[in-house]
């Protein structure tokens, strides 16, 4: 059960750019969830086996113990996080927690790159005109076209891209296929680099690998990582003064907020960030409009007259 724990921890860490406090945190309070499962439910050994009947107990056992809010939050944040991360990955096929909800200190918007910003950080990553940073341009050009998750953007492989129609099949959580449009620009950028800076890439002694299928490489010629990823994005976020905490998710919230600027419809969006549930795309509107009232703020005459 510790091995889904550790999975659970990587995937916060490299693609949800989760602060190293927070990660502690949230391993304790998951090594406290497997240690009271051990004591009280001794005959449960995988997660798949643990029912709502289970959490509620956990719940109950948390409640009698003498926490602050916040510290009880951030655990029953933590379960029900836990437990979603599981059923997207087709670890378990029933969330005990789908129905739970955890109380809430606040409305938390996730961040966004302006256009500006975004602007910005092309321009840093373009300077370098290395056969690196043409990589590195690339894997950003396709995260901001497409609102990937990180791990979707790693895992394609040459057989995922189609150029002539100018889609990528790529696979998200719980192993659930999708096909995302990609535009004109990002597919010329694309094919410039599979054709001319990718087999720079490609060390003869792994060219019978399965890495060798896939698109984006180290400079070893491996498969790129989720934390190389994230390492690469941090570098130029530093170098071109970005104040966001620029992690990958930051860049698929910016896609989903700028397409919803721009007139896309929420379902579409939706589809196209692999979102199981409307609910979960629907925070966007939430963003939009903040945007929409500082717009309406700067641009109308009288909106400051008094």
């Amino acid at each position: 059960m510790l091995e889904q724990v550790r999975s659970f921890l990587a995937y916060l860490e490299s693609e949800r750019g989760m602060s190293v406090n927070t990660s502690s945190a949230y391993r304790s309070d998951l090594i406290q969830l497997v240690e009271y499962i051990d004591n009280q439910h001794k005959s449960v050994k995988s997660w798949p086996s643990v029912d709502k009947g289970i959490v509620t107990d956990y719940v109950a056992f948390l409640n009698q113990r003498d926490y602050m809010s916040a510290t009880k939050r951030r655990k029953l944040a933590c379960l029900k996080s836990f437990f979603s991360f599981l059923f997207d990955e087709a670890v378990i096929k029933l969330d005990p927690t789908e129905y739970f909800n955890v109380p809430r200190a606040g409305n938390t918007l996730p961040k966004s790159l302006s256009e500006d910003e975004i602007k910005i950080l092309f321009e840093e990553i373009a300077k370098a005109k290395s056969p690196e940073s043409i990589r590195d341009y690339t894997m950003v050009e396709i995260l901001y076209a497409t609102g990937m998750r990180v791990s979707e953007l790693i895992s394609i492989t040459l057989g995922d891209i189609n150029l002539r129609e100018n889609y990528i099949r790529c696979t998200g959580k719980g192993s659930k296929e999708r096909l995302v449009n990609i535009h004109q620009s990002a597919s010329g950028l694309l094919e410039y680099y599979i054709s001319t800076i990718r087999p720079t890439l490609i060390k003869p002694g792994i060219y019978r690998s399965n890495s060798v299928q896939h698109v984006f490489l180290s400079l070893r010629g491996n498969k790129l990582t989720r934390q190389g990823f994230w390492s690469i994005l941090k570098k130029y976020a530093k170098t071109a003064g970005l104040e966001t905490n620029l992690t990958p998710h930051v860049l698929r919230h910016t896609f989903a907020t700028h397409m919803l600027n721009g007139g896309a419809p929420l379902r579409y969006i939706q589809e196209l960030l692999g979102h199981s549930s409307i609910a979960t795309t629907q925070i966007y509107t939430h963003i939009a409009q903040t945007q929409l009232q500082d717009s309406y703020d700067k641009a109308h005459p009288r909106a400051n007259w008094l």
